[in-house]
């Protein structure tokens, strides 16, 4: 069975529209880059023709890509995310135990997942230790510098 991908409305609208531009757009743009240099004579001294089809594969394998995402996404529905323990879709207040220090992390899954947005996935190293515990819960996450110990603060819902 194929891996179901957790996304936000707003994420699944995002990977819509990429899909509709690299399909409407792009292939039309890749296929005219392709045809000059197809006039350009001998392909196999052809650098630009062997660029542009590269180009095609890695845009195409994009499109594939994003094709099965949205066909095993699900959407993440407000209603459903449950502020009684850390879960996708959640924010969570956390105290990093040795700096006296609290954090506010949205726990995403990983194809939404931007450190510079305090946006944390489920799979990280922070956000899978915090996944199924509750406010007042400390846990440790095992990152790549070492253990940190977190408490959980508190756990509301993201705005989705």
């Amino acid at each position: 069975m194929a891996q179901e991908y957790l996304i936000s409305k707003s994420k699944l609208n995002e990977l819509e529209k990429e899909l509709d531009y690299l399909k409407s757009v792009k292939r039309q743009e890749m296929a005219a880059v392709i045809k000059e240099a197809l006039s350009h004579g001998d392909l196999s001294e052809n650098s630009e023709y062997d660029e542009a089809k590269n180009s095609q594969a890695i845009m195409e394998a994009r499109i594939v890509e994003l094709e099965k995402m949205l066909q095993n996404s699900r959407v993440i529905d407000e209603e459903s995310v449950d502020t009684d323990h850390v879960s996708i879709g959640c924010t969570v207040e956390v105290l990093f135990v040795e700096d006296d220090e609290t954090e506010t992390y949205d726990i995403v899954s990983s194809g939404e997942a931007d450190a510079l947005k305090n946006k944390i996935s489920d799979e990280s190293p922070l956000g899978s230790s915090l996944i199924g515990h509750r406010v007042g819960d400390t846990v440790v996450a095992q990152t790549p510098g070492g253990g940190l110990e977190l408490k959980i603060v508190s756990i509301g819902k993201q705005n989705l």
